[in-house]
């Protein structure tokens, strides 16, 4: 048995040998699945290596490493990193940015007075409805006043609550709202009780028509025909239908 006996008996496994020979001696390593390296057992008085067996071996290691896969790279071979700018611009001077934050305040100002209108139409249900409970004075449309454009316009507004000073269907005083009514048919009238008689002609009560002017010290309203009036009254109402309350009025025909 000689030392390359169990190099030759690893090669016939499968199993990788790799042979390294320096300055006169031999060196053997084993590796193979999952068993430790080992050396071949020394022979007491065994006979050295032969040059053919040597140089065999030395021809088998030589073809295992040229049998190797290599790499190689250039001497002047250079490695390029594509480089590329980078911008930072502040949320200032960011357009769609701004532009997002501009959407989302609209939004908000919708909301926000989308809920401010509901707020507003509730409590004006709510007084209209206590006010309805407390005034005996609403009556109906008389069917004389049915088709007459003023009042058509007139009763649209049946409901706003009085508000002094109010030229709105926010709220109205009584001045406001005839001459707010008057207006939507091109009649300009200034906001006020006392001036609003002089830009119409007096007519006698027996010709009075729906849609006329009524008139007293302090107070205007609309005929309504027979012995009704729309208008907004005082604080504490809404305007409405009623029975006539103002004592002897003057009845100005406008337009």
């Amino acid at each position: 048995m000689t030392p390359l006996t169990e190099f030759a008996q690893n090669a016939a496994v499968g199993r990788r040998t790799a042979v390294a020979a320096a300055g006169g001696a031999l060196l053997v390593s084993t590796f193979g699945g999952a068993m430790a390296a080992q050396a071949a057992p020394v022979e007491t008085g065994h006979a050295k290596m032969n040059s053919v067996d040597l140089n065999a071996l030395t021809t088998q290691a030589r073809e295992a490493l040229s049998n190797a896969p290599v790499v190689s790279v250039a001497p002047d071979a250079e490695l390029n990193v594509e480089k590329s700018a980078v911008s930072v611009v502040s949320a200032a001077e960011n357009e769609d940015y701004q532009a997002e934050l501009a959407a989302a305040e609209a939004a908000e100002a919708a909301d926000a007075a989308a809920a401010e209108a509901a707020e507003a139409a509730e409590a004006a249900a709510s007084t209209v409805s206590a006010t309805s409970t407390s005034t005996a004075t609403s009556v109906d449309v008389p069917a004389s006043a049915i088709g007459n454009s003023v009042i058509s316009i007139a009763s649209r507004y049946v409901g706003v609550p009085y508000v002094s000073g109010g030229s709105s269907p926010s709220g109205f005083d009584c001045s406001g709202f005839t001459a707010y009514v008057y207006g939507q048919l091109g009649i300009d009238l200034p906001h006020s009780s006392s001036s609003q008689p002089g830009y119409g002609t007096q007519v006698p009560a027996s010709e009075a028509q729906p849609g006329d002017l009524m008139w007293t010290p302090g107070h205007v309203s609309i005929y309504a025909g027979g012995n009704t009036m729309i208008d907004a009254s005082k604080p504490g109402t809404v305007v409405d239908f009623r029975t006539i309350w103002q004592s002897n009025p003057t009845f100005i025909r406008m337009g």
